[in-house]
């Protein structure tokens, strides 16, 4: 005899059965949250050499695919890619820094003695006009013990320098290390995005296409706008009779390049030794040189050549790249316009797919 199942159970039937699926994608999902931020938390100390692995990562590819046309061996190929990057970016840019930071600490120690000593009164004997001025300064100011402090700063902060650099070359030994992973297994992991994204294959690709030409974009932007900095101010070396102008320009590119230090590092020593020098109308005109214009051009010019390359506007660039080095660290000269870019990447994939459901 046939069981009858009235109307009701067969509508509430599929309910029941739905519920324990709900309820294990409900599980998964809180489980992948939770794992998701315990991987965050566990990648952080690690986000500055990652994204300056993905840096090197794309700036290197090309010469890393020639290299593989010729050797046979994707690790030969990877190490030897990450060593011409280490001689390329590593060597140079650590050598420099370390000895103008050396050699500030060092002029700060000249400028004290010469505070203390009195010998800058000297100089102000051929302008009458600005002993007095001056000297009402020294009444008001402990000129000895800013110069003190200063230096002691300097001195401390070269120490530091070098004590940091441990912990430098540990970073740097982990962004080659990493770089050597990406060189040799990037497209495994790319097609391992494209599996577990939930976008389509070539949603992707334009996805990759763009923090490609982001990164590119920012490297050419702080090599351009280091460059700039640096050939301005080794003109003003070059108008003032300073020496070695073309060096010093060289230099104050180099430092532009990183955040935590800057051009000022060669300029501010360079006024303050003409100023002692007796030579005020020079020291002066670097002053507002390097306050006015070197330091401040890059605020100007960065946006304007990586907003161009990125198609965001100066505003939005300006504000990915600032606010990008406030909350991630010289990282973030990275991270925010990549993070910028790729939202309004996937804001646009939205927008696709709300007009058209079907596609």
């Amino acid at each position: 005899m046939t069981k009858s199942v009235s109307v009701g159970e067969e509508k509430h039937a599929p309910d029941r059965l739905l519920t324990p699926r709900r309820s294990r994608t409900l599980a998964i999902l809180v489980a992948l949250v939770v794992g998701l931020v315990v991987c965050y938390f566990l990648a952080v100390p690690f986000l500055p050499a990652l994204t300056w692995a993905l840096v090197l990562t794309v700036m290197f590819r090309p010469l890393h695919r020639r290299i593989e046309k010729r050797l046979r061996y994707p690790e030969a190929a990877a190490a030897a890619t990450v060593a011409i990057a280490a001689f390329v970016v590593a060597v140079p840019l650590t050598f420099m820094a370390e000895r103008l930071v050396n050699e500030a600490a060092k002029g700060a120690q000249i400028v004290e003695e010469a505070v203390r000593s009195g010998t800058w009164r000297d100089a102000l004997a051929n302008y009458p006009r600005l002993a007095p001025v001056v000297v009402w300064i020294e009444t008001q100011l402990d000129l000895a013990g800013i110069a003190g402090s200063a230096t002691s700063w300097l001195t401390n902060f070269s120490a530091s320098f070098v004590r940091g650099s441990v912990a430098q070359i540990v970073d740097a030994i982990l962004t080659f290390y990493f770089l050597f992973y990406f060189l040799r297994d990037g497209q495994q992991a790319l097609g391992a995005l494209k599996e577990y994204s939930p976008l389509s294959s070539q949603e992707m690709n334009r996805l990759f296409t763009r923090v490609n030409e982001t990164v590119q974009a920012v490297v050419f932007g702080t090599v351009a706008v280091a460059a700039v900095q640096g050939a301005m101010g080794g003109l003003m070396f070059w108008l003032l009779g300073l020496p070695a102008p073309m060096v010093w320009g060289l230099a104050m590119g180099l430092l532009a390049v990183v955040p935590v230090l800057g051009a000022f590092i060669v300029w501010l020593p360079a006024a303050l030794s003409l100023a002692l020098g007796g030579e005020w109308g020079k020291a002066l005109i670097l002053v507002a040189w390097g306050a006015g214009v070197v330091a401040t051009i890059d605020n100007l010019l960065y946006p304007i050549f990586v907003g161009d390359r990125l198609k965001l506007h100066t505003l939005t660039a300006f504000m990915s790249m600032i606010g990008g080095i406030i909350v991630f660290g010289s990282a973030g000269l990275v991270i925010g316009p990549v993070a910028f870019t790729v939202t309004l990447l996937l804001l646009d994939i939205w927008r696709r797919h709300n007009s058209n459901p079907e596609a």
